[in-house]
């Protein structure tokens, strides 16, 4: 194995990097004679079509912590860690038909904006700080972080290099506005997905031809013989694994959760659809949901195929870092087990990845920083020139934190899917009962609202905790408190810790309000607008759907 690239990989991936470079130029120039820059920069505003949505929430989505997360999650556990995958198919169909109309119908531009008219200043404004905190010191740090491990593994080039080489890369991207980043995310989803699945071809390939078997289909049906507890969509409490993936329970409740709160009310995705009319946003929503489905092929996969070569000999080597095993290399690994072309296309695949989820996240970082910190309480009469230098200032400045404080975060060694989804789970059920209760209950208050995101995220830090100060063994009998078997202490699963906290916010909210009488002027004042009939949809969409369901349906059934 070579960790470096071919002149003929280098040949791939310059023309990948020119065709990006010269598209994202040519939509940026022709976007300049915009009236309202502000709104074009941030949401492109009435200019995206429903398969530039569809494509940009894709590229956005699938970066670093996926390929390389997700594939050593898939090293780790197997097909389980595809649910996150699976679901979010179903998540955008629901986000599509019941939240994305309440957005469009109410010109919400940003997530603390509907906050701010929904409930008060106070819970936009913590909300507003929680996002920037969160997508800053979690989410960036994690992409460039990991991303970093995977360009220098496979280029040789020196770590530092590659974080500074991505970031400046998806900066070029960013400064140009969401019309650039989403037009260029087309390009970058083609190349995600034709570079991927080379991948999981020839890995497939390689299992095949090391059992003595032939063709793609037999490699794959060799892995189901070789690892057939790395099939298992639903694990039991005796999978050592059962900590990440809580069996039904994760699939019932923990998993809507992280689902919801990253498809609905995260402004990193939500942003893409708010700029266009409903029945494109739909469409845009429902083509994603397709997408979806093949990203466990393009990320899961790998990681089974290099744990079935390691469990036979191979890749021994290859799996360490600094002389330690780390189940993150196994993407990395496999990728230096390409021949030259392959592996420039599966270069140019990983960083259209890492790039396209780098310039969304900077994205949403600068239009929530703009026009719900700097416009609303540092310079409220800013002009749209002033509003877009301080939007790329803090482009600017986000990258260069996220590049000093990653290497110190222990990321690679939290394993970085499960890093990004644990961390934000300390707050993601208090934000999903803020926003379904603001959405669809109009006795909801303001105090409410706060004291349930202050107590949600209270109560996940004692549940995380807990059983390791108390003995809760008893609870492993209803399938809560679970050993962790890298410790040996009593642990909640995370997943499951945040059904438990939704449930609790949930009901607190609904208290807290009901104990107050509020007055029909002040339900009128903070009452989001919806009308019935934004939830009908199209019979295209109807059937698109219901296609969407009934695959997901089938995967479940034959590997549960």
């Amino acid at each position: 194995m070579t960790n470096h690239l071919n002149i003929v990989d280098y040949i791939v991936f310059v023309f990948y990097f020119i065709l990006v470079a010269f598209y994202g130029w040519r939509t940026y120039r022709k976007k300049k004679a915009q009236t309202n820059q502000t709104k074009e920069f941030f949401l492109a505003e009435g200019s995206l079509t429903w398969w530039a949505i569809g494509a940009s929430l894709i590229a956005s989505n699938i970066s670093a912590e996926q390929f390389i997360g997700n594939s050593g999650a898939g090293f780790e556990m197997g097909l389980g860690i595809a649910s996150y995958e699976f679901m979010s198919g179903i998540t955008l169909l629901i986000v599509a038909v019941f939240f994305m109309p309440i957005y469009i119908k109410n010109n919400i531009s940003t997530m603390p904006q509907f906050l701010l008219t929904r409930y008060d200043k106070r819970v936009s404004v913590s909300m507003t700080i929680f996002w920037l905190l969160l997508y800053v010191l979690i989410n960036l740090t994690s992409i460039i972080y990991l991303g970093a491990i995977a360009i220098s593994s496979l280029t040789g080039i020196n770590f530092s290099a590659c974080m500074i080489m991505l970031s400046f890369f998806a900066m070029l991207l960013t400064l140009g506005g969401m019309k650039v980043i989403a037009y260029t995310d087309v390009i970058q989803v083609i190349f995600l997905i034709v570079g991927g699945l080379a991948t999981t071809w020839v890995a497939l390939k390689i299992i095949a031809e090391k059992f003595g078997a032939t063709g793609v289909l037999d490699g794959f049906s060799v892995m189901i013989q070789k690892a057939p507890d790395h099939f298992d969509m639903i694990l039991d409490k005796s999978s050592p694994h059962f900590m990440s993936m809580p069996g039904l329970t994760a699939l019932l409740g923990g998993m809507w959760i992280a689902n919801l709160n990253y498809w609905g009310f995260n402004q990193y995705i939500t942003q893409r659809a708010l700029g266009a009319d409903l029945k494109t946003a739909r469409n845009g929503l429902l083509f994603a949901g397709f997408l979806k489905l093949l990203m466990p092929i393009i990320v899961c996969l790998p990681g089974i195929a290099v744990y079935v070569l390691h469990q036979h000999g191979d890749m021994q080597t290859e799996m360490l870092k600094d002389g330690v095993f780390n189940k993150d290399n196994a993407y990395p690994a496999l990728l230096n087990l390409l021949s030259p072309g392959l592996k420039g296309l599966a270069f140019a695949a990983l960083t259209a990845a890492i790039v396209a989820s780098l310039a969304g996240k900077l994205n949403s970082i600068s239009t929530i920083f703009t026009l719900d910190v700097y416009k609303k309480y540092i310079k409220k009469d800013a002009s749209e020139t002033q509003q877009l230098i301080i939007g790329r200032i803090s482009i600017i400045a986000a990258l260069f934190i996220a590049v000093g404080i990653s290497p110190f975060l222990g990321i690679d060694k939290k394993g970085g899917f499960e890093f990004i989804q644990e961390y934000t789970g300390f707050v993601s059920p208090g934000v999903v009962a803020v926003f379904l209760l603001g959405f669809f209950w109009k006795r909801t208050t303001a105090t409410s609202a706060l004291m349930g995101l202050i107590g949600g995220f209270v109560l996940s830090i004692v549940l995380k905790f807990l059983p390791g100060w108390i003995n809760l063994a008893p609870l492993n009998d209803i399938g809560f408190a679970v050993k962790n078997i890298s410790n040996g202490n009593f642990e909640i699963p995370f997943l499951d810790r945040m059904g438990i906290v939704f449930l609790f916010v949930f009901m607190l909210m609904i208290g807290v309000s009901l104990l107050k009488k509020s007055t029909t002027a002040e339900i009128n004042e903070n009452t989001i607008v919806i009308d019935k009939s934004l939830f009908k949809v199209s019979n295209g969409f109807l059937i698109g759907s219901a296609i969407l369901i009934c695959i997901l349906i089938f995967i479940y059934i034959y590997f549960w």
